[in-house]
């Protein structure tokens, strides 16, 4: 086999493999070590060049901004500050048609800006929003879809593990994701909120008949003391590093304390918890690590292989155009999407693409932002939407299938398809900021 066909046949036995159960880096750590060893015919060298990979994929400054935002994550989890927020919006969107929708969008919002994984923002919103979605008259499709739609936006606005993750594979500033992720990240959450008000008004059979909303009046001084600790928070870490006191880094450490402070304030964090804790940001930790690491091995082979190059090579001769080579990409991605999790594409698909991306002379931060949306788009679709079944292991409800949780998220995904044209149409949306 050429060099090339290496290259190809390593993708198809890495896709084969995740599909058959083995874990992502598995996968990849192993399809590369092989395919090195084809390449250059010595296990010798193959080893020396992916372990050299494994220490150059941690040893950044950069890589430490994972555990201290996932700490920061965990921590406003175990505060019950997404309870808090839901309950603050509810107050404000109460007289608004599908108000309590347009709530859940808003509260998910806000938690994003300071949790950054859509599987959190999925798993504290579905006991939270669902079951009050259900009293107040919504249907049981919606009141899943809505939650599931909106957690997305835990992985598009600051902090994202996502866009962590896509900044340190492709070098990208991760300052510059974070401040590109904003823009994008509102429109979304807008065009969520005028999708819900149509829905309610266009297709009641859908959202359900909402009584009129039961919850008590909340005085102003209770509902501000309720948004403050997360209104500060997201003031102390993302206003830190936009008016340039912290770098993402150090940010993630501010903002870890300062979660941990509202845990103790809040009387959420025991000596016990808090060992648990820690435990949990470890795991997610160390899993991150083992596929940045799998991920810059995996690059190496594509490097050694030449497959990047041959694939500029053949766009080149057949005079593609960027816009068809960039729907094609996205396409791919969301197709990966059906049977793939999020941080599988990014780490198959990117060290693939970038060379492209790069040679086509794209803006490699409005790229991250096109990327993680579409990413996004396969954690609400069948058969393997992430945020989907994370919904369903977080359901009371048995009679909530999740064929209805997929059924009510599609509305969402479609949206999030209208975003990805207006991000391709107004590419100053995710660059406006920077």
């Amino acid at each position: 086999m050429s060099n090339v066909e290496i290259g190809i046949w390593s993708i198809v036995a890495i896709l084969v493999l995740i599909q058959s159960g083995m874990h992502v880096a598995i996968a990849l750590s192993l399809v590369s070590l092989i395919g090195v060893y084809l390449v250059r015919d010595q296990f010798e060298i193959a080893g020396a060049l992916l372990s050299n990979a494994a220490l150059e994929s941690v040893a950044r400054y950069s890589f430490g901004v994972i555990p201290l935002f996932v700490l920061m994550g965990v921590l406003v989890g175990v505060s019950g500050l997404g309870r808090d927020v839901f309950e603050v919006a509810g107050q404000i969107f109460r007289r608004f048609r599908g108000g309590l929708g347009i709530a859940t969008v808003f509260a998910n919002a806000i938690f994003a800006a300071v949790n950054g994984t859509t599987i959190a923002s999925a798993s504290v919103f579905t006991k939270v929003a669902v079951p009050e979605l259900i009293r107040q008259g919504y249907s049981r499709r919606f009141s899943v879809g809505v939650v599931a739609g909106s957690s997305v936006l835990g992985m598009l606005i600051p902090p994202s593990l996502l866009l962590i993750l896509f900044g340190i594979i492709a070098e990208v500033s991760i300052g510059d994701l974070f401040s590109a992720g904003i823009v994008p990240g509102i429109v979304l959450a807008v065009l969520f909120c005028l999708l819900i008000v149509g829905l309610a008004r266009f297709a009641p059979g859908f959202t359900g008949t909402p009584q009129e909303s039961d919850i008590p009046l909340m005085r102003a001084s209770v509902m501000l003391q309720k948004a403050a600790p997360i209104v500060l928070l997201i003031l102390l870490v993302l206003g830190g590093i936009y008016g340039g006191f912290f770098t993402p880094t150090e940010a993630g450490a501010v903002g870890a304390l300062g979660a941990l402070l509202i845990a103790v304030a809040k009387r959420r964090l025991g000596v016990r918890a808090f060992g648990g804790i820690l435990m949990e940001t470890g795991q997610v930790t160390a899993s991150i690590t083992f596929l940045l690491i799998a991920a810059h091995m995996y690059s190496r082979l594509l490097a050694l292989s030449g497959l990047p190059g041959a694939m500029v090579d053949l766009l080149a001769v057949y005079d593609f155009s960027t816009l068809s080579i960039l729907l094609l990409y996205l396409l791919a991605i969301i197709l990966l999407g059906t049977i793939l999790d999020a941080a599988s594409i990014l780490l198959i698909l990117v060290p693939l693409v970038l060379p492209i991306a790069i040679a086509m002379h794209l803006d490699m931060v409005w790229f991250g932002i096109l990327t993680v949306v579409a990413v996004e788009v396969g954690l609400l679709t069948p058969p393997l939407g992430m945020a989907c079944f994370v919904i369903r292991s977080n359901l009371d409800d048995s009679s909530i299938t999740l064929g209805d949780i997929f059924a009510g998220a599609l509305p969402f995904a479609l949206v999030m398809l209208l975003l990805i044209a207006l991000l391709i149409v107004l590419p100053g949306i995710a660059i406006f900021l920077l």
